[in-house]
């Protein structure tokens, strides 16, 4: 009898949920009762849907009071789905005061989500009354954001709020009108103060920045934040990650962690700080952060490097997507940073490459293309190439493997056209190329290396000669396919 009592009180516990389920009959009805909601249309045989769901449950659970978080079915609840442009799972939507107000593009773990719906919730710049106002706001993680302004219906307080409204997504603002704020932070008239994280204070920077210029506009409020709002070495995580990439960027793996172990992470990252401002005095020109190690294990595996024990491992990735490792174990005096860095600017560092072993063999039809001879193979100006794309697990790619064999087999004595592959999980894909589903086929013209064209036809045998027919730079040589014999007539 109390096992059964037991497992009734279990089930009765997994069943209950802070994600609010809708429904084909409901969702119109009851997606207005919220200013704010986050809803996810899933499906339950996804398996993103299933890695997520255990993130969304627990930043409902925290989020519980403040915004709602919802789901829908769209197994059972098609029609909803279908109204939403719903065509692949997890979707993700934002929605306000019942209308749909765009799509939910941040993070998919709990803090990032709970962190990016706290932005969205309320007005976008919040109002202080007072410094214990001011000091609860400045206590969060993330960086503050301050207007102080003596007239509430200045154009500068204005125009602040048109900044915040703009870039709520991202940063946190708040505004004051408080004379005795003004005051305490020898602010006269109006002023924007940006207060980087209070765990992140350090000696080689100022803790807050002061906007700077004569004239407020939202333009220039926004660039003076998006300039400063990192300092030079910030913690990168799930929220912050896409603002700091794209960038010439240095990152320092290793066990950060500003909850548990604050002193531990200000530790390295010290270190870090302390030889990056070194070069930038020079007027070097690099940016640097600082990860946890755990957290961003596949783009170390992009890098080659397995850390292990508590020291720091070194990458650089610069906008062009050339990559490079610190191979020398990091010295707690900074020193292998330090050569690391003068080899990097002095342009001595050899690029990483993940590339697969070069073929010892390499006369089939479709040739094998890895990252140490993409150059020779892809790039040879002389020919038009076609390449594929692929993933070993990928069906798609499994289907078309034949289709693009027999391709290459039609095509082996043309000498200007060449037909190839490359495994683009197992090497680095160079830049122009963007893959982001497999398989994704290009074709690299001879004489234009530098502008490829993503194929979209078909992906028959017939498509790709029709294409290749109508786009290479010459004439398409191909193999005569054998005649059949005539059958001769039997004689009555």
């Amino acid at each position: 009898m109390l096992r059964l009592i037991f497992l009734a009180a279990l089930a009765g516990f997994s069943r209950a949920s802070d994600v609010l389920e809708y429904t084909d009959d409901d969702f119109e009805s009851r997606i207005g009762d919220h200013e704010l909601i986050l809803v996810e249309f899933f499906a339950p045989w996804c398996g993103h849907c299933k890695r997520l769901a255990p993130e969304y449950e627990a930043a409902a659970t925290r989020l519980k009071g403040i915004v709602a978080l919802a789901k829908v079915d769209c197994t059972a609840n098609s029609n909803t789905c279908s109204k939403y442009g719903v065509s692949g799972y997890p979707t993700l939507k934002i929605f306000r005061d019942g209308d749909e107000s765009g799509p939910y593009d941040g993070p998919r773990n709990a803090d990032g989500i709970v962190s990016f719906l706290k932005k969205q919730a309320g007005p976008a710049s919040v109002v202080l009354k007072d410094n214990a106002d001011l000091e609860k706001f400045l206590a969060d993680q993330d960086a503050s954001v301050v207007g102080f302004f003596a007239d509430d219906k200045s154009t500068e307080q204005a125009e602040f709020l048109k900044a915040a409204s703009a870039l709520r997504d991202n940063y946190r603002f708040a505004h004051t009108n408080s004379e005795a704020l003004l005051k305490s932070h020898d602010i006269e008239g109006e002023g924007v103060i940006l207060f980087r994280p209070p765990q992140l204070n350090n000696k080689f920077e100022d803790s807050s920045v002061k906007f700077s210029d004569d004239k407020y506009t939202s333009n220039k409020i926004k660039r003076f934040i998006q300039d400063n709002i990192f300092g030079f070495c910030p913690h990168m995580n799930d929220n912050n990650k896409d603002q700091l990439k794209g960038k010439d960027l240095l990152v320092a793996y290793y066990d950060v962690d500003y909850e548990k172990n604050p002193k531990g992470s200000n530790y390295w990252r010290n270190r870090v700080m302390k030889v990056a401002k070194g070069f930038l005095d020079q007027g070097k020109k690099l940016n640097f952060a600082v990860a946890n190690k755990n957290m961003f294990n596949h783009e170390l595996s992009e890098f080659g490097l397995n850390p292990s024990g508590e020291l720091p491992v070194v990458a650089i990735r610069t906008a062009k997507g050339d990559k490079y490792t610190m191979t020398e174990e990091f010295s707690r005096d900074g020193k292998a940073l330090e050569r690391f860095l003068q080899d990097y600017f002095d342009g001595k560092l050899k690029r990483y490459l993940k590339s697969e072993p070069i073929p010892e063999n390499n006369d089939g039809p479709v040739k094998v293309v890895v990252a140490e001879n993409f150059d020779s193979i892809v790039n040879d100006d002389s020919k038009d190439v076609l390449i594929e794309f692929y993933a070993p697990w990928c069906g798609h790619c499994k289907s078309l493997e034949p289709k693009y064999t027999e391709l290459g087999e039609k095509l082996a004595d043309d000498p200007n056209v060449v037909i190839a592959k490359m495994d683009a999980t197992a090497n680095d894909v160079p830049s122009p190329y963007e893959v982001s589903g497999f398989p994704t086929i290009y074709f690299s013209p001879a004489g234009r290396k530098l502008s490829p064209k993503k194929y979209e036809g078909g992906r028959e045998v017939s498509d790709f000669l029709s294409y290749l027919k109508r786009e290479a730079s010459n004439p398409l040589v191909m193999q005569e396919e054998p005649k059949k014999k005539k059958k001769k007539k039997s004689e009555l």
